[in-house]
C-alpha cells in the first residue's frame, strides 16, 4: 500500500470512529448536528448552534495575518431579549489558570517564588491540615500533581452559592495520591497559589497580575470578579432545565472574547515574557485551556498549524451542552481551515 493511500485510510478511520462515538455515546440530537453540512462562514455556523440549544455565543478569531474578528448570536439577556454582542464581558472561568500560572512564572524569575519550595514553607498555618504540605512543592500545584482534593468535587460543594468557604471543604480531608505520583485536576491548587502569591508579594495577587500582565497588553476589558464590571456588560448564563439568570455568581475572573484572545496570543507567541520568564513557564504549565461555571462555557486556544487564536463563549450549560459547544468548535475550526 502506497503512503498517500495508508494515510487516506487512517483519516477514514478516525472519522468513522468519530462518528460513530458521536452516534452511540452523544445525545441523537447531537449527532445528528455533527454530521450537519458545515456552512461556509462562522455567523452561519453560530446561529444555526443558537438555534439547537445555545442561548447565546460569542466567538473571536485572530488568524495572525489577519484583523482580528469578533461574531455574536443569540441571546446576552434571555428575559430582556436583549441579542449578544462581541464586546460583551463573560466569566472564563479556569482560564483564568492561564493568568495564574503565567504570574506564578513571572515571580520565580524574578526570585519572589520558588517553584521547588513546599506549600507548607509558604503556608506553615496549612502544614497540619493539608496533607503531604511540606512535601508538595509550588510545581506540582500548578501541574495538578499535588494529590490536594478537588473542592469542587467534596461534599457540600455547591456551584450556586456565593457563601461557600472552598478551601474549608478539604482542610482534613485526606489526599488523593502522593505528591508527584499522579495528575488530577484539582481547583483547590490555584486557590492555594493565590494565596500563596498574595503572601510572598505582600499585597494582592490581582495587582500583580494587572501590573504584570494586564496592563502591558493593553487588557481593560478583564476584571478579578463580578464586583468589578458594569453589570449590564455581562452577559447572562443558564442552566439548562433552570429559568434563572445566574450573572449574580461571583466566579471569578471577567473578560471580553478579545481580551482573552490577545492574552492567549502574547502567551503563545512569548511576547508575554522575557526570556528567562518563558523558558520557566515552557516547563511549568498549559497553553491552552478550558472554563466552566454554572450558565458559562469557554474554550481558547492557539492553533499552531494556522496560526490562529480561537476564543468561544456559550452561555448555557447543563443537559450534555457541553458537547454541543465542543461539536461547534470543531466546525468553527472546519470552517476556518477551509
Amino acid at each position: 500500500m502506497k503512503k498517500w493511500q495508508k494515510i487516506a485510510l487512517k483519516v477514514v478511520l478516525a472519522l468513522s470512529i468519530t462518528t460513530t462515538s458521536i452516534y452511540i455515546f452523544a445525545p441523537w440530537e447531537y449527532g445528528l448536528y455533527y454530521v450537519k453540512p458545515v456552512p461556509e462562514t462562522i455567523e452561519e455556523e453560530i446561529q444555526l448552534a443558537t438555534e439547537h440549544g445555545l442561548d447565546g455565543m460569542i466567538v473571536y478569531v485572530d488568524e495572525g495575518n489577519k484583523e482580528p474578528r469578533t461574531y455574536a448570536s443569540g441571546w446576552h439577556n434571555r428575559d430582556q431579549k436583549i441579542p449578544a454582542y462581541g464586546n460583551a464581558l463573560f466569566k472564563i472561568a479556569s482560564i483564568a489558570k492561564l493568568y495564574d500560572a503565567s504570574a506564578v512564572a513571572k515571580l520565580a524569575a524574578a526570585n519572589v517564588l520558588d517553584l521547588e519550595k513546599t506549600l507548607g514553607s509558604y503556608l506553615p498555618e496549612l502544614s497540619s491540615r493539608i496533607e503531604n504540605a511540606d512535601q508538595i512543592t509550588l510545581r506540582m500545584m500548578v501541574q495538578h500533581r499535588s494529590g490536594i482534593p478537588n473542592f469542587t468535587d467534596q461534599e457540600g460543594f455547591n456551584w450556586g452559592s456565593n457563601s461557600l468557604d472552598a478551601l474549608d471543604l478539604v482542610l482534613d480531608k485526606p489526599a488523593d495520591f502522593l505528591p508527584g505520583e499522579d495528575y488530577a485536576y484539582s481547583n483547590t491548587n490555584y486557590l492555594l497559589l493565590e494565596n500563596i502569591m498574595s503572601s510572598a508579594l505582600g499585597y494582592e495577587y490581582t495587582d500583580y497580575i494587572r501590573n504584570e500582565i494586564l496592563l502591558p497588553l493593553g487588557l481593560q476589558d478583564t476584571y478579578f470578579s463580578i464586583h468589578d464590571v458594569p453589570k449590564k456588560e455581562l452577559m447572562s448564563g443558564y442552566y439548562v432545565g433552570s429559568d434563572e439568570d445566574f450573572k449574580h455568581l461571583d466566579q471569578g475572573y471577567v473578560a471580553s472574547a478579545q481580551n482573552v484572545g490577545v492574552f492567549l496570543r502574547a502567551l503563545n507567541d512569548g511576547s508575554l515574557f522575557t526570556e528567562k520568564e518563558n523558558q520557566i513557564y515552557r516547563d511549568l504549565y498549559e497553553y491552552n485551556h478550558t472554563g466552566w461555571v454554572l450558565g458559562y462555557s469557554s474554550i481558547a486556544r492557539y492553533h499552531k498549524d494556522s496560526d490562529t487564536v480561537l476564543i468561544q463563549f456559550t452561555n448555557t450549560t447543563g443537559d450534555d451542552r457541553i458537547l454541543l459547544t465542543q461539536i461547534v468548535y470543531s466546525r468553527l475550526l472546519s470552517i476556518l481551515h477551509n
